[in-house]
């Protein structure tokens, strides 16, 4: 994966040999109204992400949220006595791919903020959205059906990019990651991925009766890759997932929510080797727009007391409701 500006950065940092100082750092960036700078602490070479403040706000370390790989802490700015800085340091070093995602999201958010006592509340806003991400952090990478999953999502992503113009757009409407519903929604319309392979390759399941109800939204398509499985063939979840950042390397917002939602659907920088050699080839790809007597089941359909419904769909049974992508994509 590409290395990014911040990683740049504490790269840099890095290599320097520094001596009697315990904090080195750089200014993140001029055109952003906080002084934030990304830093290394010396004696443990600790990356952290470095926040300047006015001395006099009190910053009470026990009230932030506490990460088992995360630290907060407050050094004094040995140029200004008036001012000290807030760092949030990283502590397991096996979790920088996580960690850079997190400072450059930090960062984003606070980007136009003035005040002191702000900024810190905004801080400590998003890092509690933060800290389920390193709770849930595994050793072992996705399951299989995880990374099929993944590869789905990620492949009709990539054609909704390079089909319409807003590419924030479709960023937003991917909720996958988030287990929603549907894997991709926005007003009124959604999008739910399915990928089979093997020998099952045109029976696909659904999670519940609400996942294809049109009562709760107007209009929903199915968008099913049915996939060919082999070591060294095809394109691997790495290779799809770099070729969607290369679609957003020139926007630093969209590329990081981007990396935002894979660390939020399980997939670090630090399993990559999992998913090198797993190739995937399309067999075929089919969209259906599910409407009328399309097999499904609903809400509406279930009787009271019943719960957690999940069913399979053979495909074949579906040809009536089958579109094309200039409809799908005219739609959303």
């Amino acid at each position: 994966m590409k290395m990014t500006k911040i990683d740049k950065i504490w790269t840099g940092l890095e290599s320097v040999d520094a001596q009697n100082v315990n904090l080195i750092y750089k200014r993140y960036s001029a055109k952003i109204v906080p002084d934030i700078f990304v830093a290394l602490k010396v004696a443990v070479k600790l990356r952290c992400i470095a926040f300047k403040i006015g001395v006099d706000l009190l910053v009470n370390e026990n009230d932030w949220i506490k990460f088992k790989d995360i630290k907060i802490e407050t050094v004094a700015d040995a140029m200004d006595q008036k001012k000290k800085f807030l760092l949030i340091l990283l502590l397991n070093k096996q979790h920088k791919d996580i960690f850079s995602t997190l400072c450059e999201d930090l960062i984003q958010g606070v980007s136009d903020i003035d005040s002191d006592e702000i900024l810190a509340i905004k801080l400590k806003d998003r890092l509690l959205k933060w800290q389920t991400l390193f709770e849930k952090v595994g050793r072992e990478g996705l399951s299989e059906e995880s990374q099929r999953g993944l590869f789905g999502e990620v492949y009709f992503l990539r054609l909704f990019l390079n089909n319409k113009v807003n590419n924030m757009y479709c960023l937003k409407s991917w909720l996958g990651p988030e287990n929603a519903i549907q894997d991709f929604q926005h007003s009124d319309w959604a999008v739910e991925v399915k990928t089979t392979h093997g020998n099952n390759h045109q029976k696909i399941f659904i999670s519940s009766e609400r996942q294809l109800d049109n009562k709760l939204v107007d209009k929903i398509f199915l968008y099913h890759l049915s996939l060919e499985v082999r070591v060294g063939r095809g394109e691997t979840l790495n290779a799809i997932i770099d070729a969607v950042m290369d679609l957003l390397s020139e926007n630093l917002g969209e590329l990081n929510l981007f990396k935002l939602k894979l660390l939020e659907s399980g997939y670090y920088d630090a399993h990559q080797q999992f998913y090198e050699e797993k190739g995937y080839t399309i067999r075929q790809e089919n969209i259906y727009r599910v409407s009328g007597n399309f097999p499904r089941l609903t809400e509406s359909q279930i009787p009271v007391g019943v719960g957690d419904v999940k069913y399979s769909i053979v495909l074949s049974e579906s040809e009536d409701w089958r579109t094309t992508p200039q409809v799908l994509f005219g739609v959303i």
